[in-house]
């Protein structure tokens, strides 16, 4: 028996790397898998678990276009009868310092990522909300579930990368919203930052697959996680981030107050902040370290 027996699941950018992943292993614990992509990838993937007996079908479409995200949480009704859970997998870059970012560059990346995001919870959210306001006194609603991407450059701010880094530090938030929107209607929504080997990163050195012994960027250890938050052992976990890799899990703390500083009843002016200043940054450096430092994780 799987974790996600009778389960239907959309899951975006699933024709390759992590998002594929995520297409099999749901798949192979039960579920009824749409698998979305650009390309015609979503075919071969929803063909090739289909050949190993799972439920899948392909639905080749642009997240970041409103209507056609509605038309596939449509057409996964039409075709499996109800959908459950929602992975926002699919992404891209397009990388460029800031002062030579080029507006379609800042365009397609927000459009993809942040826009896609939203898109899928607007659709989905709104079939979640119906079903849930139609049921009668004293029935609960069926658990749904929505599972977000970030990335640590959303987390921690990547140089080069003003149009991705904003995106994905929009999802984490937009992750709190819809946990807070949706909670009432059954639904959790938490966020992965998934650290693995993709096709935006495999040429980087710190990825590059070992020749023998455990492969800790393999994408596929990224995906037990979503499958675990997909599942009902995950019920209660709501509005949180994690950054998976293959043999860590990382709970990201909530957004806190590091400092702080209080003038009473007076009002502040520049002279009273700067006489203060020791108080309200302590120990730390007020300043983020440069390209390289260790914040750029």
């Amino acid at each position: 028996m799987g974790a996600l027996d009778g389960k239907v699941a959309i899951i975006t950018g699933a024709g390759t790397g992590v998002g594929r992943c995520h297409a099999e292993l749901f798949a192979a614990e039960g579920a009824s898998v749409v698998v979305n992509d650009v390309s015609d990838a979503a075919n071969e993937v929803a063909d090739a678990i289909a050949a190993s007996g799972g439920s899948a079908i392909a639905h080749r479409s642009d997240i970041s276009d409103w209507d056609a995200t509605g038309a596939m949480v449509k057409t996964t009704l039409e075709t499996f009868g109800d959908l459950d859970i929602v992975v926002n997998n699919a992404g891209l870059l397009r990388d460029s310092m800031s002062f030579s970012m080029a507006e379609d560059q800042w365009n397609i990346v927000v459009d993809v990522h942040l826009k896609g995001h939203a898109a899928m919870a607007h659709h989905a959210g709104a079939y979640w909300r119906a079903i849930a306001k139609g049921l009668g006194e004293g029935e609960t609603p069926r658990p749904r579930r929505i599972i977000n991407t970030t990335s640590e450059s959303g987390l921690f701010g990547g140089p080069a990368q003003m149009n991705y880094a904003s995106a994905k530090g929009g999802i984490i938030t937009m992750t709190m919203v819809l946990a807070k929107e949706l909670g009432r209607y059954g639904v959790t929504v938490n966020c992965i930052a998934p650290r693995a080997r993709t096709q935006m990163n495999e040429m980087m050195e710190r990825f590059a697959k070992p020749d023998e012994g455990f492969d800790p960027y393999d994408p596929a250890h990224v995906s037990p996680m979503v499958a675990w938050l997909a599942s009902d052992a995950a019920s209660d976990v709501n509005g949180q981030t994690f950054i998976v890799t293959g043999d860590e899990i990382h709970r990201m703390a909530m957004p806190s107050v590091a400092g702080a500083i209080i003038a009473g009843d007076e009002r502040w002016t520049v002279d009273s902040i700067t006489a203060n200043r020791a108080e309200l940054f302590g120990d730390e450096s007020p300043t983020l370290p440069m390209w390289g430092g260790p914040a750029m994780r």
